[in-house]
């Protein structure tokens, strides 16, 4: 007997697409010292590509391919595409603890269209767990919101893009594997970030390093994509949304691991602030719901 509990699988696959996304950055942000961003994203979307062809073969997707183009796959890949495009030019002119402090509007954004679209019911007791980690986002991400500006514009319609991403993403049919939904989103962000990176920059020819970079980050980015698709498809949104405050968490420690930055005692009080309010909303949400038991 074993009991399927959406309540948990929705959260951990949050968490998991979080670190993928961090990692991915991670690698570009290393990968974005001597390359033009749009650029550094187009490679990334080639190498992303590459990964994902024997992945969707190995897993028997072979006859999903036709489904890349699907119009509710590709209207919610076009979101995620607007969103990283205004992303990747707030990150590039503001300071980067003000651009995360604007992303972590994402999960309230969801949760109101999710309340307003799908009738889904939020809670006074849910909301004020929300934005706990609302506010331990903040502590996180400490923003200075120096130089008030079109960027800060740009980093919050990112946030309003992303959470439209997820929200679309709800609409995508069942029968569409999450695979072929994260691979389309390679694709059409690929095509997007060459355009722009034509229209725009002038061509860096890449070194070694910034390729093997490139493909860490193409490689991690297939299985965030996959990832946030699924957490949405299984879970509530009201238990979902919360923990994509752990992308502040996997940046903190990103931050540590990578590049030597120790959080300080403001920034460890807003992780805990996050962790807490995830998981007091998982035990609120257990509680309420009984687990299907399969025999």
């Amino acid at each position: 007997m074993r009991i399927h509990s959406p309540s948990i699988r929705g959260p951990l696959f949050m968490v998991t697409a979080t670190c993928s996304y961090v990692i991915n950055d991670t690698f570009m942000k290393l990968a974005t010292e001597g390359l033009p961003p749009y650029e550094v994203l187009f490679l990334r979307g080639v190498t992303a590509f590459i990964w994902s062809i024997p992945l969707v073969l190995a897993l028997g997707y072979g006859r999903d391919l036709p489904k890349l183009f699907d119009p509710r796959v590709l209207g919610r890949n076009l979101l995620e595409l607007f969103g990283v495009l205004c992303f990747i030019v707030a990150l590039t002119n503001m300071p980067i603890a003000d651009a995360t402090a604007l992303g972590q509007v994402t999960p309230l954004l969801v949760l109101v269209g999710s309340a307003v679209l799908f009738r889904e019911r939020i809670g006074a007791v849910r909301l004020a767990l929300i934005l706990l980690g609302f506010l331990g986002a903040l502590l996180v991400a400490q923003p200075t919101m120096e130089g008030i500006s079109i960027y800060a514009v740009l980093a919050f319609a990112n946030a309003a893009f992303v959470a439209a991403r997820d929200l679309a993403g709800r609409r995508v049919m069942a029968h569409i594997p999450g695979m072929i939904v994260a691979v389309s989103a390679v694709i059409v962000v690929l095509v997007g970030a060459g355009a722009a990176h034509l229209a725009t920059e002038v061509w860096v020819m890449p070194s070694l390093r910034h390729m093997l970079l490139l493909a860490g980050s193409g490689f991690f980015l297939i299985f965030g994509h996959f990832f946030i698709f699924m957490a949405y498809r299984v879970g509530p949104t009201d238990v979902v949304a919360p923990f994509y405050y752990c992308f502040t968490v996997w940046a903190v420690i990103s931050g540590f691991a990578v590049f030597g930055h120790l959080p300080n005692l403001t920034a460890a009080t807003g992780i805990l602030l996050v962790v807490a309010s995830g998981l007091l909303i998982v035990m609120l949400d257990r509680r309420g719901r009984r687990p299907t038991v399969v025999a």
